[in-house]
């Protein structure tokens, strides 16, 4: 059985960061050991929220902890998303330094979270620098959105070309793998959920359907994207594998959260589809 360290967010109501992640994650069968860097009532799109940012040091010491406990080389993975505040982001490095160290095979995910003010993600100041200045480098794979492939790589990215030419600037930079989790209004077609998936074999492309929400759309679907993603990776299936059982399994999600009438992800509902989707959508090589 394979092993995540997952960085992220808690909420205690709803769906997002490891709330959306771990359970997910789990039902592949892969353990996922939670850190919360936030303790939140709720995800911040509701504009209103209770909780605090987990103290920097924290990180350190549970990992400490478990490296204690001659555990830490169990450790296949890292994956970072949500970070509370800016000094958080040099503890994430040093844990996966140290998990490296111990385990050189395990792999450092990066899920860029920047904040998105329109939709009411809100990240702390310099959160975003670090994740482009510091991060990216040392991930092995990243997983912007559309605004974060910008953020991070400082590049237009007005139309399918131009994101796809942000891409390659991004595995240029050190990762193995780039894994855009929503093209937005660059995709191919805009009545469509469309992905791309990047490595230095070749770049694919998946289209599904968007899921039309009232009001607002759920939080967390990137966070569910990036831990299924890894959990197929980690569970020996290829790259392109993963990318589609990850986007046919959100898709499935997504439908299942809609027809519900739900805003936050049924993700205790949609179980059994996470693990075997129905959803058959095939990605697509473009390069």
């Amino acid at each position: 059985m394979k092993n995540v360290l997952s960085i992220q967010s808690h909420v205690v109501y709803g769906y997002a960061g490891n709330k959306a992640a771990v359970f997910p994650m789990q039902l592949l069968g892969v353990d996922t050991w939670a850190l919360n860097t936030v303790q939140f009532s709720n995800h911040t799109q509701y504009g209103h929220w209770k909780g605090m940012v987990i103290p920097k040091e924290q990180i350190g010491e549970i990992t400490q902890g478990i490296d204690e406990i001659n555990a830490l080389h169990e450790c296949d993975a890292v994956l970072s998303g949500y970070i509370g505040a800016a000094e958080q982001g040099a503890e994430i490095l040093a844990a996966v330094e140290k998990i490296k160290a111990k385990n050189p095979n395990a792999i450092y995910f990066c899920d860029p979270v920047m904040g998105h003010p329109d939709k009411g993600c809100i990240v702390a100041s310099g959160v975003s620098d670090f994740l482009r200045d510091e991060a990216m480098a040392k991930a092995d794979i990243i997983a912007p959105n559309l605004v974060e492939l910008g953020e991070l790589t400082g590049l237009p990215v007005e139309n399918f070309e131009q994101a796809i030419e942000a891409i390659k600037f991004i595995l240029s930079k050190g990762p193995k793998i780039v894994l855009v989790k929503h093209l937005s209004r660059v995709g191919k077609d805009a009545s469509k959920f469309e992905m791309v998936l990047a490595t230095q074999s070749g770049i694919w492309h998946i289209s599904r359907p968007l899921h039309e929400f009232v009001g607002r759309d759920p939080v967390g679907v990137g966070d569910l994207t990036s831990g299924l993603f890894l959990a197929n990776l980690l569970n020996g299936k290829s790259e392109i594998e993963a990318f589609e059982h990850t986007a046919n399994a959100v898709n499935d999600v997504m439908s299942i959260t809609q027809e519900n009438g739900k805003y936050e992800l049924q993700i205790i509902k949609a179980r059994d589809v996470i693990m075997n989707p129905q959803s058959t959508y095939k990605a697509v090589k473009i390069a």
